[in-house]
């Protein structure tokens, strides 16, 4: 999955792109209770995933609590009085972060509000949501392994992945790493890539480690924790994820060489009890849109400081040969 320093190349720049991105947000994020107007559905509730959405006026989405900057808590926020957000679900006033900001701009498209639950990233990478959620946004990238269980809608960023080592490490290259011990998140593309069984479909993948050792984590921070503590030799990680990471304290650096780099997507559960054609085509036309009028690209900026969205907005989807229903 699965988290990049907010520093923007110049103050110019950051002082644009903050003010251009506020537009953005006003314009696309979803808003709490009356915020969001619910269209009329266009189909039947009891069978089309679109149309329950939008009957029920409500986007649920995943979200993580910890994982900045692509989804955090909101200390301190006030739940809408207003909100359809059912009780044991979080609303947008309390949960930030690109990610979290990519479902409710999408929960916008689509005229709901945005509402969130918490399962664990393996649940979500399984399938089988059993319709809790509608939509999981976790910087979760397209591979061949999870088409098996979710559909992939259209990339919303591009991220390279690093191998991160201790600032003093001895370690230079990738290939310094054979047979290390390597820490990833469970259930996360970059496990799959040290195991060698990662099929990306449009990308060539090398593997740059020989008979690496992977350990793995539930989640990346506690991971790039133990590196911190010298419990494992170097962890394989989004590069936003380690940038955060360093500049949160840890005595740590990333490898110049990328591992690779890949696409996250927003996934939606082949399991469903409905009908997701529409729903889908729906999500990829409201991406698509954000990717072509730039609003993706100033979110990226704001968070990341990097842009990471406009390669995204030229994969081909169809190239993946889904046939959703």
């Amino acid at each position: 999955m699965h988290t990049a320093s907010r520093v923007l190349p110049g103050r110019a720049l950051a002082a644009a792109a903050i003010a251009i991105f506020a537009v953005a947000v006003t314009a696309c994020s979803g808003g709490g209770g009356s915020g969001a107007a619910s269209q009329a559905p266009s189909a039947d509730p009891a069978t089309d995933k679109l149309a329950e959405i939008q009957a029920r006026g409500t986007l649920v989405g995943y979200a993580e609590l910890d994982y900045p900057p692509q989804s955090m808590k909101v200390e301190g926020a006030t739940r809408p009085a207003t909100t359809k957000c059912a009780p044991n679900q979080m609303t947008v006033a309390e949960l930030t972060g690109f990610d979290n900001e990519t479902t409710k701009l999408v929960a916008k498209g689509l005229g709901v509000e945005a509402c969130f639950v918490l399962p664990t990233w393996t649940e979500v990478t399984s399938g089988g949501w059993n319709d809790r959620w509608d939509i999981a946004y976790g910087s979760g990238a397209i591979n061949a392994t999870r088409m098996e269980h979710l559909w992939m809608t259209q990339p919303y960023y591009y991220v390279p992945q690093r191998f991160v080592v201790l600032a003093d490490s001895k370690y230079r290259v990738p290939s310094d790493l054979d047979g290390k011990k390597i820490g990833t998140c469970t259930s996360c593309t970059v496990e799959s890539y040290l195991k060698g069984t990662l099929e990306i479909p449009g990308v060539d993948l090398v593997q740059k480690v020989k008979n690496p050792v992977p350990v793995g984590f539930e989640t990346e921070f506690p991971g790039l924790d133990a590196l911190a503590a010298g419990k494992i030799d170097a962890f394989l990680t989004a590069e936003p994820v380690a940038a955060q990471a360093i500049k949160e304290g840890r005595p740590l650096r990333m490898l110049d060489d990328v591992a690779f780099s890949m696409y996250p997507s927003g996934f939606v559960d082949k399991s469903s009890g409905l009908n997701v054609a529409a729903f889908a085509a729906k999500v990829d036309e409201i991406i698509a849109a954000a990717h072509k009028d730039g609003t993706l690209k100033i979110m990226s900026m704001q968070w990341f400081g990097t842009d990471y969205a406009t390669k995204a907005g030229e994969f081909d989807l169809t190239k993946l040969g889904q046939v959703v229903k």
